[in-house]
């Protein structure tokens, strides 16, 4: 059965349920059996909901998209109104103002204000049963505070566990649905059936559309067809050479998954007919708001810029509130119910093609003491449910099988000088992949002589590491570094490993960074066999808060990661755009790490694929795939893998030394002073002489 069958059949089965609760919150902007604070509370939800319930009439009966630009805009930004920062202070989705004015029920009043507002996009895809069950919580809990004296806050934490619990097999479902099930083709139709010279269309989304999206859009309608054609060309064909790098069959998949940004129709517009002609149907989702489904950190389908970012900050770990084994448990065994449902969906799925930009304003995240956090006990289980969730996945999608690519271009947000940044982004973009895998392959050859690799900072960057290296038994036929050209990650420009863990020590220091759209300050990460043994940073006065962010953010609650990557970036031209327009730290790590060494904390790049033997194109194997924590696999697998991967780049102007020394003194460099000396591997600093 066709999804949007299944979305009608879903609708038509709450309906009924729908009207009544409906009727509920007008009766709850009347009524008086609610003190306050908490009647002005429940009046702004009823409020906002029915809202929400009136768009969905006008897009049910067509007219909610004859209205003009300036009408649609009006309303989009209503419905966000009081979570952009010049009103977030006084926000019930603001987890402080929800405390101060809601007492001990604040965390929970402004979860469940968060919830609602999570719905916005289902509105707008015509999907009644979240909205249903949603609002009916909401009922749930107001009946509580009619109740006066006759509740408890365990009460009202109870509601909300057994909502979470009762319905994660419906949001899971439809989860699993919007992401391996092509015929749900909401995004899809807007992108090849609406006209995309009238800007109206981006307010179909249901997401916040900012100056950046209509900029955007009004831009690519702007560019000649064939730069706008060439643009999607680099997107596809970069798909397609991860497949031939991977040595994987894509003639074998049916579905690539799209990842996008709002504002770029026009572009994807040209790389959704490009992978129909060579047979692909398409999954566009968006990304997951509901606290079931989304990702902390993570931004996993389509999306706009952020309303507020500390809005996003405040409410990554929401699940805290009921987050227990049963519900891990709860979680795992309907993931299951929805891979057996799409498991053919999910034996053909290719894997994600995915664009992202960058340039949004700094971020400088707030810790909050009033926003829900997971306590030590609820990280450990989520780290399991990621391990688990990890191995299940892998159960019905063979990672060895399936390939991805990567793509960035700027926001308007960058600057003044967006349009120039923009053109430099797409000849960064198009660089070409033969002459820097040439000079690539001299690189590695000079690598593949090493016992280890040692790296220096400069001028105040104070990194000092030595990398153990995979140590080769034939090398005439084998090699340890990748030789990465334009394909998974776009653009050109690094060589990388799987270090040996054993022996890798030393400090990794980076003086700001972005990660995971987080800024950190100082960041240090110290070493020991391979493993963080210490970490902090300077964001914040107090050293332990400083660790904080980094093991919830970084470390995503682990003990500690592993090195899972070396890599040395080529990619001078990206990194003298960063210099020239003053957007280095602004850079995605897309981009940012083929500007200098980088350092990926986490899996491995060979994560689940370890024994898929893959080759340069000199024909070596590439034999460093495992460390000492991913051989694991073979006899403890909870502990194999961390399920994160986060890469951490050093810019060539603060490295003082990048040199490989072999097993008898022999030291070969490779950068000196920010600058290639590695004869065969100087046409690098054409860029940086520039």
């Amino acid at each position: 059965m066709r999804s949007m069958e299944v979305i009608r059949e879903e609708n038509e089965a709450v309906m009924e349920r729908l009207e009544l609760v409906m009727e509920r919150m007008e009766g709850i902007l009347q009524e008086e059996t609610v003190k306050q604070p908490y009647q002005a509370y429940f009046r702004y939800l009823a409020t906002f909901i029915l809202k929400l319930n009136e768009i969905a009439g006008k897009i049910k009966e067509g007219t909610y998209f004859n209205q003009t630009f300036e009408e649609l805009k009006a309303i989009n930004h209503s419905l966000y109104e009081d979570i952009l920062p010049e009103h977030y202070e006084m926000s019930y989705a603001n987890p402080t103002y929800a405390a101060k004015e809601l007492g001990q029920y604040g965390s929970l009043l402004s979860f469940l204000y968060t919830e609602v507002r999570s719905l916005i996009p289902a509105v707008y895809e015509y999907r009644l049963f979240e909205v249903t069950v949603t609002a009916e919580l909401v009922i749930e809990i107001y009946n509580y505070f009619e109740e006066e004296n006759e509740y408890t806050f365990k009460d009202v934490k109870r509601a909300i566990y057994y909502f979470a619990h009762d319905y994660a097999e419906d949001y899971v479902e439809h989860r699993m649905r919007e992401t391996l099930d092509p015929t749900y083709t909401f995004a899809e139709d807007i992108i090849m059936e609406e006209d995309l010279s009238d800007l109206r269309y981006l307010y179909r989304f249901g997401d916040y559309i900012t100056d950046n999206e209509i900029q955007i859009a009004a831009f690519l309608n702007e560019m000649p067809e064939e730069d706008v054609k060439a643009m999607a060309d680099t997107y596809t064909e970069g798909y397609i050479r991860g497949f031939d790098v991977m040595g994987a069959d894509l003639s074998k998949k049916e579905i690539v998954g799209i990842r996008t940004c709002i504002g770029f129709e026009r572009m994807m517009r040209y790389a959704f007919e490009n992978f129909k002609k060579i047979n692909k149907k398409l999954v566009v989702y968006r990304v997951a708001l509901d606290v079931i489904n989304k990702k902390p950190g993570r931004k996993v389908g389509y999306y706009a810029t952020s309303p507020n970012l500390q809005y996003e900050y405040d409410h990554r770990f929401d699940k805290g509130l009921f987050f227990d084994k049963m519900m891990k448990e709860r979680i795992l065994a309907v993931s299951r119910l929805g891979y057996e449902k799409y498991k053919v969906e999910a034996a053909t799925y290719a894997g994600p093609a995915v664009l992202e930009t960058f340039g949004e304003p700094d971020f400088a995240p707030v810790n909050k003491e009033e926003a829900i956090r997971l306590d030590e006990k609820q990280q450990k289980l989520n780290t399991e449910l990621a391990r688990e969730m990890n191995v299940l996945v892998s159960e019905y999608m063979k990672s060895e099988e399936i390939s991805f690519t990567i793509i960035a271009y700027p926001l308007p947000t960058i600057g003044d000088q967006f349009k120039e940044i923009f053109a430099e982004t797409v000849k960064v973009n198009t660089l070409p992949n033969d002459v820097y895998h040439q000079v690539q392959q001299t690189i590695i050859d000079a690598l593949d002589q090493g016992e280890y690799v040692k790296v220096l900072g400069k001028d105040g960057n104070k990194t000092d590491i030595k990398v153990m290296l995979y140590e080769l038994s034939d090398p005439e036929k084998e090699t340890i570094f990748e030789n990465c050209t334009a394909d998974v990650n776009i653009p050109v420009g690094e060589v990388f490993t799987s270090p040996k863990l054993t022996g890798t020590c030393g400090t990794l220091h980076v003086s700001q960074v972005y990660l995971n759209g987080l800024e950190y300050q100082n960041l240090y990460l110290t070493f020991e066999d391979g493993k963080i043994k210490e970490y902090t940073c300077s964001n914040f006065e107090e050293k332990s808060e400083n660790e904080k962010f980094i093991k919830e953010n970084l470390m995503m609650n682990h003990e500690t990661l592993a090195l899972g990557e070396f890599a040395i970036g080529t990619n001078t031209t990206a990194y003298m755009m960063g210099q020239k327009y003053g957007i280095q730290r602004k850079l995605p790590i897309l981009i940012a790490e083929k500007t200098g060494p980088h350092f990926a904390v986490g899996d491995t790049c060979y994560k689940m694929s370890e024994d898929h033997k893959l080759y340069n194109a000199n024909g070596k194997e590439i034999v460093a795939r495992d460390n000492e924590v991913s051989i694991l696999r073979k006899t403890d697998m909870e502990n194999a893998y961390y399920n994160c991967h986060t890469d951490i780049t050093i810019p060539y102007n603060e490295i003082a030394e990048i040199a490989a020394y072999t097993k008898d003194g022999k030291r070969i460099p490779i950068i000196e002073n920010g600058r290639f000396v590695l004869p065969g591997a100087e046409l690098l600093n054409e860029a940086l002489d520039k």
